[in-house]
């Protein structure tokens, strides 16, 4: 099978390799080409536009930074009807409504549609152990096993075109939830002079804990957040769409609302490009 990833982010670039090495034939194409480029000298063959990757496919996966990317990228003179007949599995996390819309816009051009986003980091990409949460029809998602298999051991279909969509959202409120409130429990340990090795013991022990509170604890103790895998910058992008999603439901946003101020202060203080747990940075004064 011939595919395309469009969006050769970080995620999108470790997926296009990942799917090479597995043995797909793939074109890889992103809006900077200077990332393009980088990725040619890895061994990834890429093209100068959307169009031509599209052409070069029969299924386009698409790994770009939020919707409108999308619909620039796929809704535009220069790719008008290149998805005819071709199946679009899309990756991202955006909102259920939004993937809804895409769907629509996707069938009236003649393609099929799946989205599928993903949770997890390079090191599960890369070793092939995405949490991958399909919303569509089951013939389709069937067809696109192998593709989605070759990204993680275990791809669910949830149900319907949005409620994969509305799963990732779910859990990207998880881990800005989670983050924000480990930050403030490390926070009242260090303020107390309590050793940080005591209380990571005691919680490890604990029905409380989270892997993830290992993984970030160097970064929150050194106060560095290089080398991001999820910018803080995403993070907030998802944490908006979860409140923007919620609000119609009933559901009290005031504990999202807190955390995306949260977000938006750290950003201020210079941390959009950094990992997402530099949130710590505007919740814990140093």
């Amino acid at each position: 099978m011939k595919i395309a990833v469009l969006g050769l982010g970080l995620m999108g670039a470790a997926v296009a390799l990942r799917l090479r090495e597995q043995g797909f034939e793939v074109v890889g194409w992103n809006r900077s080409s200077r990332k393009a480029r980088d990725l040619e000298g890895q061994g990834l063959a890429t093209v100068g536009s959307a169009r031509e990757a599209i052409e070069r496919a029969q299924l386009v996966i698409l790994m770009l930074s939020d919707a409108q990317a999308i619909t620039e990228t796929l809704f535009t003179v220069g790719t008008a009807g290149a998805i005819k007949d071709r199946t679009v599995l899309q990756m991202g996390t955006i909102a259920p409504a939004q993937s809804r819309d895409l769907a629509t816009r996707v069938e009236a051009d003649g393609g099929e549609y799946l989205e599928v986003p993903v949770l997890g980091s390079l090191s599960e990409v890369r070793g092939g152990r995405l949490i991958l949460m399909g919303g569509g029809e089951q013939a389709l998602f069937e067809r696109c096993l192998p593709v989605l298999s070759a990204l993680g051991q275990d791809p669910r279909l949830i149900g319907q075109v949005g409620q994969g969509a509305a799963l990732k959202l779910a859990m990207n409120q998880l881990i800005a939830g989670l983050t924000c409130s480990f930050s403030l429990s490390l926070g009242l340990v260090r303020a107390e002079g309590i050793e940080v090795g005591q209380f990571m013991d005691l919680l490890r022990g604990s029905a409380l804990y989270a892997p993830t509170f290992d993984k970030k604890l160097d970064k929150y103790l050194s106060h560095e957040y290089g080398k991001a895998n999820f910018p803080l910058k995403h993070l907030l992008k998802d944490v908006r769409l979860f409140r923007s999603v919620v609000e119609g439901t009933g559901m009290d946003t005031a504990p999202i609302t807190t955390i995306e101020a949260a977000c938006i202060r750290a950003l201020d203080q210079g941390y959009a490009e950094q990992d997402y747990s530099a949130v710590f940075e505007a919740l814990v004064p140093k």
